[in-house]
């Protein structure tokens, strides 16, 4: 299916390019004075509405995009995606995350064998393990019960389950499931992290997720280790079977390690690291906070987009729709950037997951053929919740450079307050700004209002907003567990129709390769150094005056110390 020709070649592509001389001509502002195209720019499924009406397009622009999806073959390669065939070809994988949360009844094969038995297999272990540890039946190594939980792991093993976790919190059903009980997240190789992580725990009432595929993640792997120490000094070696268990399918090192590997949950090579939130590597951490039937309704609401993005015909499909429109700002109009703005506090972890999902899978230079590709592809994504963001970077969003924007609001807070006398409650104002900045800009503000205003005339520029500023609105109708798995979906999809589109390898990142391997070399120099004495040697002038002056400001570190654990 994959076609050797560029998609900047085809002439869907040439059209659009001609198409958009004529678009510019023209403001939001008058764009969005024609209702009938707004209310054509409106979609609604299962309690979430899209409106892309303040996006520079017009519907002729929409349906030369679906014209470029089917010189694309966008429909095939969903289909591809769904059936398990190694759509990611410079791996030799598939690409079918969409299976982590199929019905128990579903078939989704992969080399002609249905996997979705053996991720119920998975999910039905999580389920009775979880409920173990917060029933109390299954104990740490003293008796005492195991109300904490480290989970260590890095990129989408802890981006994707931090997200999650943030967003569940605050759930009155979540919460009330989590009360007693705490999951950590410990990423980074820094031992600062380290230290953050293990504050205020104790090792007797801890239990730590240990979640690298092949078990030989450098960084996690070195986390791993220094949290069997910590609970080592303080329980003994053979507390850590009852301490620790892995996310891997590495059962060899998994044993080696001290861990039973009956306490091993699988995944597959067919789950790439930034799409596994919904396998054992999201879903054993936060069963164990959450408890499996919150975590469960996580994944029916990614389901439910799954089959949506799936079945759903192109105009109504809010993935694709997403992706489409990406690919118009970002290869059409230049637009470099991103910014997703969740007006929840408890989608504050959204953008940090969605920037890893994104950048990622579609920061490629060539195409899935190995061709240089003479269009820019993927953008770069960062995002704040609002109003904080508001005081932050919207000035730049507004009278700098012209930046996409996702707004993203909920109807019901998680969380509401009410207070006498106030002209709206706290969510309602939360949301007026939800409202109010998208329209600030689409429409700007013109130097004849200024002067109406009577603002004084040296004013007048610094408080001209130029308008015509695009961005879309996600409105879900609450942010329970369900609508969580739904969000993540939405994206996750919206990303991989980019790559469609692109003709790019969405699914694979040899781009994080090279610095690790150099790192390497690092590593060996400054273990030689520390222990042999040697002077620096292999590197540029630059990384080599660095390295030293380093070694030499940092001469007191012990050659072979004995294990040193954070003090706080």
């Amino acid at each position: 299916m994959a076609s050797s020709a560029l998609i900047c070649d085809t002439q869907p592509w040439k059209d659009l390019k001609a198409h958009l001389e004529d678009v510019k001509k023209t403001h939001l502002r008058d764009l969005l004075s024609d209702a009938e195209r707004c209310k054509s720019m409106m979609v609604d499924f299962d309690g979430i509405t899209l409106d892309y009406s303040r996006q520079r397009a017009t519907p002729q622009t929409l349906g030369q995009l679906y014209k470029l999806a089917e010189a694309a073959h966008l429909k095939e390669k969903i289909n591809r995606m769904f059936n398990g065939e190694r759509i990611n070809s410079t791996e030799n994988r598939s690409v079918l995350h969409v299976a982590l949360r199929a019905p128990r009844d579903a078939v989704i094969n992969s080399d002609g064998k249905n996997v979705v038995p053996d991720v119920w297999n998975v999910l039905d272990k999580i389920k009775e393990f979880s409920e173990k540890v917060r029933s109390g039946s299954w104990v740490g190594a003293t008796g005492k019960p195991l109300t904490n939980v480290i989970s260590v792991g890095i990129g989408g093993s802890f981006l994707g389950p931090l997200f999650v976790h943030t967003a569940l919190q605050t759930d009155p059903e979540a919460s009330k499931s989590a009360k007693g009980r705490q999951l950590r997240f410990l990423a980074n190789v820094d031992p600062i992290d380290v230290a953050r992580n293990i504050t205020g725990l104790n090792p007797e009432t801890t239990l730590v997720v240990v979640v690298s595929k092949t078990f030989t993640t450098a960084e996690t792997m070195l986390n791993a280790r220094t949290l069997r120490a910590w609970i080592s000094k303080e329980l003994g070696p053979s507390a850590v079977a009852k301490h620790m268990v892995a996310v891997s399918t590495n059962l060899k090192l998994v044993e080696e390690f001290g861990i039973d590997p009956k306490n091993a949950f699988a995944f597959w090579d067919w789950v790439g690291g930034r799409y596994s939130v919904c396998s054992a590597v999201g879903v054993l951490p936060l069963s164990l906070q959450y408890g499996f039937p919150v975590v469960e309704k996580f994944l029916k609401g990614a389901a439910s987009i799954d089959q949506h993005f799936y079945s759903t015909p192109f105009e109504k499909n809010i993935p694709v729709l997403l992706g489409l429109l990406s690919v118009w700002n970002v290869s059409f109009f230049g637009y470099s950037a991103r910014a997703i703005l969740p007006y929840s506090q408890a989608l504050e972890k959204f953008a940090p997951h969605i920037q890893q999902v994104s950048m990622e899978s579609n920061g490629k230079g060539v195409s899935i053929d190995g061709k240089p590709l003479p269009l820019e592809t993927g953008e770069i994504d960062f995002g704040e919740p609002g109003t904080n963001g508001q005081h932050s970077f919207y000035q730049l969003i507004h009278q700098g450079r012209v930046i996409p924007c996702d707004f993203i609001g909920v109807v019901k807070s998680q969380q509401p307050v009410y207070l006498e006398g106030e002209v709206v409650n706290n969510h309602d104002e939360l949301m007026s700004n939800f409202f109010a900045q998208p329209d600030a800009l689409a429409y700007g503000k013109t130097p004849e209002q200024l002067q109406q205003e009577n603002v004084s005339s040296h004013l007048i520029p610094h408080k001209t907003f130029s308008g015509n500023r695009p961005s879309l609105s996600l409105l879900l109708a609450s942010l329970d567990s369900y609508k969580v798995g739904q969000l993540l979906a939405i994206y996750e999809h919206r990303v991989a129709v980019q790559g469609f589109i692109w003709g790019i390898n969405s699914f694979d990142q040899w781009g994080v390769e090279l610095g690790k391997s150099l790192a390497t070399q690092v590593r060996k120099q400054l273990n030689a150094s520390r222990t042999k004495g040697e002077t620096v040697q292999g590197f540029n002038f630059s990384t080599a005056t660095m390295l030293t002056k380093y070694l030499k400001e940092s001469s007191d570190v012990p050659a072979n110390p004995s294990t040193i654990l954070p003090q706080i």
